[in-house]
């Protein structure tokens, strides 16, 4: 066989091959494979989107702008979004580069932003600088979730009010029975006795803090009609309907919300039988997709 023909022959298996490797699928709660459309269209409907992302996967990234900018065309002024990424000492800093009163090279020397903020958080926030969509820093400040881990909650109420004005209310909820934070405490069992629910505690400060602020943030005061919220934050914190979704739900159990989730499978023909039920839409994709860092 010639060279020329032998190449053609690779080239065309090469061809065939690639057709057979999609970036993604998109599933249902029940393992459904169903499209972006279809997602798209639930997410237009609820009051909050809470989209679970991998933090280095471009495709819940990219997928995240996508419907950033599928939600703001139906919803316009009434939409707003949140960043676990953002802390909420930093709201202040947020809304002066948003509206143009600081320079990215200020916000950049003066937040804590994430290694990868320029590949993957910087296309959602100049989509909303551009749109004059509200951008809610809702988590705790990392030190202060670290402070409860190492001390107990009881260190936090020595804190100044100011700095407690930036977390959930210190007597939030606690449930132990809940799944995610079962397996974190087993997890964290390692660290010694009683050191896994501690670990679990401060990662409940987490959420509930997300959800305070999802709730209660300026812009929802201002307002009289009520606005839907497209929320980020890792799987981890909306996963099975948890985390931040069990706080919101105390508080305002009249919200509709809907789950994304994130999940990575060596094969995403089909999900995998321990991502059921994972969210209302799961988003599958390979494990040897290219990350972010």
């Amino acid at each position: 066989m010639s060279k020329s023909l032998l190449l053609f022959f690779i080239l065309g298996f090469q061809v065939l091959r690639a057709q057979d490797l999609p970036a993604y699928k998109i599933y249902n709660s029940k393992g459904k494979e169903v499209s972006f459309k279809a997602l798209s269209k639930s997410a237009v409907g609820v009051d909050l989107v809470l989209f679970g992302e991998f933090h280095n996967n471009p495709i819940a990234h990219w997928l995240q702008l996508e419907l950033t900018q599928i939600m703001y065309a139906f919803h316009q002024s009434n939409l707003q979004l949140g960043f676990e990424m953002f802390e909420q000492d930093q709201q202040e800093i947020l809304d002066a580069y948003t509206k143009g009163l600081i320079a990215e090279s200020q916000l950049k020397d003066t937040l804590r932003l994430w290694s990868n903020y320029q590949t993957d958080y910087a296309p959602l926030i100049n989509f909303a600088i551009k749109n004059q969509i509200p951008c809610v820093a809702t988590n705790i400040e990392r030190k202060y979730a670290s402070l409860l881990f190492k001390k107990g909650r009881a260190a936090l109420d020595t804190l100044p009010v100011e700095i407690k004005s930036q977390m959930a209310p210190l007597n939030f909820a606690f449930d132990t029975t809940l799944s995610q934070y079962q397996a974190m405490k087993e997890m964290g069992a390692h660290m010694g006795p009683g050191m896994g629910w501690r670990m679990v505690e401060a990662q409940a400060i987490k959420d509930a803090t997300m959800a305070h602020f999802i709730l209660n943030n300026r812009w929802r005061s201002l307002r009289y009609e009520p606005m839907v919220h497209l929320h980020f934050n890792g799987a981890y914190h909306s996963d099975f309907h948890q985390g931040i979704m069990w706080y919101v739900l105390q508080e305002a159990p009249h919200k509709k919300i809907l789950t994304i989730s994130t999940v990575s499978q060596d094969d995403i023909r089909e999900l995998d039988a321990e991502h059921l039920g994972r969210a209302d839409y799961i988003i599958c994709v390979p494990t040897n997709m290219t990350t972010t860092y």
